[in-house]
């Protein structure tokens, strides 16, 4: 089979030819149509200190995938070939203290795909039995794809409570842009989306931003504490990763207000906890991945109800070959979510 791959230590990748995988007892085989990239995937393509210190090559990439079930391992009794899949893509351990208690999401000992395992950026994949997800048969693979970052947004957006208040959201990445409709969709009075990239401002806008900022023309902390009569956004979420947009999050906070932090920073990064964090009383999530499968659960029902549209937020499909374009077009921000067709 066809498949993109990270075969040494450096940024770029490969496109290779892999012999195809075969399920274990407890696997499935999946035949993937539509592969989604990820921000953590491009951290991987370009290498930065974060991949260099987790990722070991050589390694298939990708994580966020739709597929049809081609042959299931002989433990399996939840699926059968022909089935549309998609995946929790934290494979966990079962056994430490996290996974006992119900946050398996953080589980100590996490596998996760495309990673630390062979991913979906291939024309097959393979997936324990528990991390797969029944999808209708009738859904797009590529909606299937993307319920994986969704999963992320609305982990985010319900980290806490959000009806009634103003939420600002802190890069229009693909799971920023879904943490704009899911936001709204929950019931934020207003979402004020910040976001350098007019193309991604245009699609926050679409998705249900009550107001789009650039933080090249305006302080976004400053207008965001104007826009709330001084007092600032009652729920920050940043998504960018960006060291400056982290200190920004953080002051354009009320005093009290939750701030959810999912984005990736490439180094480590200062911060000024005593004037921006003590001394306002502000609560600092870290967000990672979905909860299982609590999250997977009401990814659903936003989507079966209707409230939450994702398809605006796919504009762009390459195939295999073409994976170096779609990675230059995910950096420059000049796309939502990229889909990968093998």
């Amino acid at each position: 089979m066809q498949a993109i791959a990270k075969l040494r230590s450096g940024p770029g990748g490969d496109l290779i030819e892999t012999p195809r995988p075969e399920p274990a007892p407890r696997e499935l085989l999946v035949r993937v149509k539509a592969a989604s990239i990820c921000g953590t995937d491009v951290h991987i393509y370009d290498w930065d200190p974060w991949a260099a210190g987790r990722v070991k090559p050589p390694l298939v990439l990708g994580h966020e995938f739709g597929g049809i079930v081609e042959a299931v391992g002989e433990q399996v009794t939840s699926f059968r070939p022909g089935d549309l899949v998609s995946a929790e893509t934290h494979i966990v351990c079962d056994r430490c203290y996290q996974c006992r208690v119900g946050q398996a999401h953080i589980c100590q000992d996490v596998s996760i795909l495309g990673v630390d395992r062979d991913g979906a950026f291939a024309e097959f994949v393979t997936i324990p039995e528990q991390n797969a997800w029944l999808n209708p048969p009738d859904m797009s693979p590529e909606v299937a794809a993307i319920q994986e970052p969704m999963g992320n947004a609305v982990h985010t957006v319900l980290a806490g409570a959000v009806a009634g208040l103003r939420v600002a959201v802190l890069g229009c990445g693909p799971i920023g842009l879904l943490s704009v409709a899911v936001a709204r969709a929950c019931g934020a009075s207003a979402v004020y989306a910040v976001e350098p990239s007019a193309y991604r401002r245009g699609l926050a806008a679409r998705l249900g931003a009550t107001l789009t900022l650039d933080p090249r023309d305006t302080n976004p902390a400053d207008r965001v504490r104007e826009l709330t009569g001084g007092e600032g956004a009652d729920v920050v979420l940043e998504m960018s990763g960006n060291p400056g947009a982290v200190v920004h999050g953080l002051r354009m906070a009320r005093n009290g207000g939750r701030v959810s932090l999912l984005g990736l920073p490439p180094r480590p990064l200062e911060i000024d906890l005593s004037n921006d964090v003590v001394m306002r009383g502000l609560t600092l999530q870290g967000i990672a991945g979905r909860r299982m499968y609590a999250t997977w659960y009401q990814t659903r029902e936003l989507l079966a109800s209707g409230q939450v549209d994702p398809a605006p937020l796919i504009t762009h499909r390459f195939d295999l070959a073409s994976f170096g374009k779609a990675f230059e077009l995910v950096k420059r921000g000049e796309c939502g979510k990229v889909v990968l067709l093998p």
